[in-house]
């Protein structure tokens, strides 16, 4: 299939035109400006350090409504400013012939009372808390708090703000969109047996709780068009307490019919990464989702978690999946398709700056050239 580099192989997922297959992953870096949760100019300068021609980045998650909001400095799509903001980041990623989309999401219960709309709840398939603690509005450790279940009309009410906001995204110059399904958020709680023990149409059996993360993509990809919508899953992760009683048969089923939609992609996480850790090797008895999966999405498939250079390249040659999406080293190396074309040394990421902050730990990683510069000059002194 490759006879050079497969990471540098062309590659069309829908209407989204990629000159390689090196993929920026959605990281949350919570940065956006307050008040409003609004992209600002330090924004855009993070995502055109990260862009390259004919490259593909998905946003960091972004609020659908006031409702979806979960920590503190996420930005949103759903406010002018925020649109306008974001138009400022598609702008700079678009100067430097860049590809992007935005990652659409809703946290559902992973949010507490100090974020809501009047203090209250947040909402849930059903009301289930989540275990373990949160940080609320104000900085503070709390236990997740037990959400309130959503109605029936309500759940509508979400599907609307989930097709405005990509609606909106392409108002701010995206040229699509990623459907947050990920992670233990709500269309993640929806799936889940662990998490969803409703009694009507949208609980009990796999096909019911499917119902809601799908009735969501179908309604997004008629909004603004299959071919600039895709979808991101995280099979068997059990962050955020996520289980499921019979999680082949589940999944089997959502990503075949996720399959019948013609989306531009589906984005796998594999399961062998802890993505909150960076001392826990791979899991290697981890199902492998990418190869697994694949053949019953009939599409092209990104795959993420814990990749190097070589098993990236391992994968794209294998055939299971597409493109490789890459978090943690794109955030310590602005210019990682360089890097990775020419197998120059990556910088080593610093985790405690990664959530919030400003500059540092964000826009002040060294380029490639930046560092061989600097080491001449030590070399010299």
């Amino acid at each position: 299939m490759f006879t050079e580099d497969p990471l540098f192989h062309p590659l069309t997922l829908g209407a989204l035109k990629l000159k390689h297959r090196v993929v920026m992953a959605p990281l949350t870096r919570m940065r956006a400006q307050l008040p409003g949760n609004v992209p600002g100019a330090l924004n855009a300068e993070y995502y055109a350090q990260r862009a390259s021609e004919g490259g593909l980045q998905i946003t960091e998650a972004t609020d659908i409504n006031p409702q979806a909001h979960g920590y503190h400095r996420v930005p949103g799509i759903f406010t002018a400013a925020q649109i306008e903001g974001w138009n400022g980041v598609t702008d700079a990623v678009h100067a430097k012939g860049g590809v992007i989309v935005n990652q659409i999401w809703h946290v559902g219960r992973v949010s507490h009372s100090s974020f809501q709309p009047g203090h209250g709840l947040p909402v849930a398939p059903s009301a289930i808390a989540a275990p373990g603690e949160h940080v609320d509005a104000a900085g503070n450790n709390v236990l997740f708090e037990t959400p309130r279940a959503l109605s029936i009309d309500e759940m509508r009410a979400v599907q609307a703000d989930f097709v405005q906001a990509a609606l909106n995204a392409r108002t701010a110059g995206f040229d699509g969109v990623e459907v947050h399904g990920a992670n233990g958020y709500l269309l993640d709680q929806f799936l889940h047996s662990g998490s969803n023990r409703r009694a009507d149409r949208y609980g009990g059996s796999m096909e019911n709780r499917a119902r809601f993360p799908l009735e969501v993509v179908r309604a997004v990809a008629d909004a603004i068009g299959a071919e600039r919508v895709g979808v991101r899953l995280s099979p068997w992760s059990n962050i955020l307490g996520m289980f499921d009683d019979d999680g082949i048969r589940l999944w089997t089923y959502l990503i075949s019919e996720l399959g019948k939609l013609d989306l531009a992609y589906l984005h796998l996480i594999e399961p062998r990464a802890d993505f909150t850790d960076d001392e826990k090797p791979l899991n290697m008895d981890a199902p492998d989702v990418a190869a697994l999966f694949k053949d019953w999405f009939g599409g092209h498939v990104l795959s993420a978690g814990g990749f190097t250079p070589r098993s990236a390249r391992e994968a794209l040659r294998s055939g299971k999946a597409d493109a490789i999406a890459f978090g943690r080293s794109f955030i310590a190396n602005p210019d990682l398709p360089e890097r990775l074309r020419r197998n120059a040394p990556l910088n080593q990421h610093v985790r405690a700056t990664f959530y919030g902050g400003e500059r540092q730990g964000y826009t002040d990683y060294p380029f490639l050239q930046d560092a061989v510069v600097q080491s001449l000059q030590t070399s010299f002194a």
